[in-house]
Parts: structure tokens; sequence; C-alpha cells
């Protein structure tokens, strides 16, 4: 057992969230019960996932993108009203950290998505927003793009979208998780062989033919995976909770 304030303050100062300009009100969004013996961990605070949080007898989920962005207007209501609803019903406390769970360099995102495709020489890449939030990394051998697109398809149960431009042979790779199409071209700029994200925009494809640059799409829930789990393992071992990940497969 654990106590809520206390995992909500560690995980801010691991994530170093305090210091990263975010639209996301990164930590604690609602506040359920003050003991904490199983956190749940999820990508989105669907309603889904809060009810699935709830009936595997969590007291605490912990997501990439929660229900409170700064500037928003929407009233409580509808969807947003039974969301909070059952985080209350259940107890639940919701916790959300976004960009600090996407440019950590242990258990982000990015740095976990070359890892799975095991890169080395890791350097921060992919500036957004005045924040630096990806990685690129150099893989241990050239490989085929196919053959990347394969390896995240079985390790992120994803179906990658291709765009081959660019050289034959892929040593360098640039990620940024999520929605992040629009980064793309800092990849080429950046001289590396294959830019990684989770959705491609309509200019892609033909970004890429003119830039003679490699592309893969894996999808922004898939991309995002990593990050919760990792975190996941952390809080684990720190505060002897138990843990389980919410899987609720989207390809988009």
């Amino acid at each position: 057992m654990a106590d809520r304030d206390k995992i909500v303050s560690f995980a801010d100062s691991y994530l170093d969230s305090k210091n990263i300009k975010d639209a996301s009100l990164n930590g604690l969004q609602a506040e359920g019960g003050r003991e904490v013996k199983k956190i749940a961990f999820g990508v989105s605070a669907s309603l889904e996932c809060i009810k699935r949080a709830a009936a595997c007898g969590a007291d605490m989920l912990i997501v990439h993108h929660g229900l409170l962005w700064k500037g928003q207007t929407q009233p409580v209501a509808g969807p947003l009203k039974r969301k909070l609803e059952t985080l209350f019903d259940a107890g639940l406390s919701l916790c959300a950290w976004h960009l600090p769970l996407d440019k950590h360099p242990l258990v982000g995102n990015n740095a976990r998505l070359l890892a799975l495709l095991g890169a080395k020489k890791l350097k921060p890449f992919g500036a957004y927003d005045g924040e630096t939030i990806g990685f690129s990394g150099t893989l241990p051998k050239p490989a085929d793009i196919g053959d990347i697109a394969a390896a995240l398809a079985i390790k992120l149960d994803a179906e990658p979208l291709c765009f081959r431009f660019g050289a034959e042979k892929i040593r360098t790779v640039g990620v940024v998780s999520g929605g992040a199409a629009r980064m793309f071209e800092q990849a080429p700029a950046a001289g590396l062989d294959l830019y990684l994200t989770g959705e491609a925009g309509e200019f892609v494809q033909e970004y890429a033919r003119e830039t003679r640059s490699n592309f893969i799409a894996a999808g922004h829930y898939n991309t995002e995976k990593p990050g919760v789990q990792a975190l996941a393992a952390v809080l684990e071992k720190k505060f002897g909770v138990k843990t389980e990940f919410i899987d609720i497969p989207n390809p988009a």
C-alpha cells in the first residue's frame, strides 16, 4: 500500500513535469482515495479505460492523455461528466503526464520506441512548441524499412504505414510519438534515414518523395503505449504496488 500524494510527487519529480511547457495539466487531475494498492495505466482517459480501471480494482489510473488541458472551455456535461462520475463513484484517482512522458530519456515514449528497435547513441531530437520532445538513435546494423515495420507490428501490435523514398538501408532514426507528422521535416534536415511517428498527414507521402526520405506511422495510440508501460514498472518497484496496463486497441 502506498500514499497517493507521494506517488504523484515522485512521478512529477521523476518526469520533471514542473519544468516542461505543456498544454496538459500534468499530475493529479481527479482525487480519489488516499491509499493506493493498485495502479492501472492507459494511453487515454476514455470512459472505457476508466471503467476497466475501476473493474480491475485499481485505486489510481495513470494515463498519457488526461481530461484537463490548458485553455479548456467545455462544460462538465456529456462524456466528460460521465467520466468524472465514474472516477468519483469508484474512488479512483486520475493522473496524467503528457509531454513529460514523451521526452523522458528512460521511460519516455520516444526513448522506449528506439529501445524496441535496439537503437543506441540516443540524442535529443524534435522541437515542439519550445520543447525538444523526441530522440534520434543509431541502429546496431543497417536495416530495411520493411524489417523495421515488421518489428514494430509485432512489438506494438500495430499496422505501420510506410513511405519509402530514402536510403535503402537505414541506420539513423528520429522518433516523435503520437500526432507529430508536422515535425517530419526535421528528420531529413538532421540527416536522419527514417522518421517514426504515430500519424501520417496528407502531405507526408509527397514530402517524403520530394526530400528522398523514409517515414513510418505506427499509430498514435500504439506509439504511446511504451511510456505508460515503462512508468508502471518504475512505480511498481518504487512503491510495491500492483500495476495493470489497460489496453484498448486503437489503430489510429
